[in-house]
C-alpha cells in the first residue's frame, strides 16, 4: 500500500502568494498617488498677483495684470492731513516711472479717522479732478479686522507692518513679493532710489532673456 501524500502546503501556498501581490500593489498604488498629489496638487504659495480685487465699479480684476511690474500699493483717503502731499508724490512717481515697469496701485480705506467718507466712484473722480492721477484707484476696502481685503492682508503678513494711518506704502516686486514699506509722511526721497533699483532690474533681466 502506497504512503499518502498530503499537497495542503502547495495548495494553499497560491492564495497567500494571491493575497501578497494584491497587498503590495495596493500599497505600490497608494504611494505613488500621494507622490503624484504632492507634485501636482500641493497648495500653490500665494503671492500679491495671484489675488483678485474689485475696481472703483465693483468689477472683478485680477492682479495678474500688474506681474512684471514693480508696484507700489497704498492705502489712501481723500481727506487727511497727508492727501495733498502723497496724492502730488504718488502720481509724480507713477509720471516718471510707469507705466511699462512701475505702476501705483491705490486702494481707499476709511479706517482711519473715517477720512475717506465717500462711494468708490467719487474717490477716484477726486483723484483724478484734483491731482490728475493717470494710476487705478480700486474699490474702497477694510485692511484691518476680520473683513480685510485678502491682497491687503498679504502685504500685511508678509511685511509683519500694519498700517496705522493713511498712505501707507508697500513696494511689490515683479513676482508678486513685498521688499519695502514706508509710512505717509517718509519723503519721496527715501521711495525713488528703492523704486529705480527694483525698475533697473526688471529691465536687466529682459535684456538677459532676449
Amino acid at each position: 500500500m502506497e504512503p499518502l501524500t498530503t499537497s495542503y502546503p502547495l495548495k494553499y501556498s497560491v492564495p497567500k502568494a494571491r493575497v501578497f501581490v494584491v497587498f503590495l500593489s495596493m500599497v505600490l498604488c497608494t504611494t505613488i498617488l500621494c507622490l503624484l498629489q504632492l507634485r501636482f496638487f500641493k497648495p500653490k504659495i500665494k503671492d500679491f498677483y495671484s489675488f483678485k480685487v474689485k475696481d472703483s465699479r465693483g468689477r472683478t480684476i485680477s492682479l495678474e495684470k500688474y506681474r512684471g511690474k514693480a508696484t507700489l500699493v497704498v492705502n489712501v483717503a481723500s481727506h487727511c492731513q497727508y492727501t495733498d502731499r502723497n496724492y502730488i508724490t504718488l502720481q509724480e512717481l507713477h509720471r516718471e516711472f510707469g507705466p511699462s515697469h512701475f505702476t501705483v496701485l491705490a486702494f481707499p480705506c476709511n479706517q482711519f479717522g473715517e477720512s475717506e467718507p465717500s462711494s468708490s466712484q467719487e474717490i477716484e473722480s477726486f483723484a483724478k479732478r484734483n491731482y490728475g492721477v493717470t494710476f487705478p484707484v480700486f474699490h474702497k476696502i477694510k485692511i484691518l479686522g476680520s473683513e480685510a481685503d485678502p491682497a491687503f492682508k498679504f502685504l500685511i503678513d508678509s511685511s509683519k507692518k500694519e498700517p496705522r494711518w493713511n498712505f501707507w506704502k508697500y513696494l511689490v516686486s515683479p513676482e508678486g513679493k513685498v521688499v519695502k514699506f514706508w509710512r505717509p509722511e517718509e519723503p519721496i526721497e527715501s521711495i525713488k532710489p528703492e523704486v529705480t533699483s527694483l525698475i533697473r532690474q526688471i529691465i536687466m533681466k529682459k535684456r538677459e532673456d532676449l
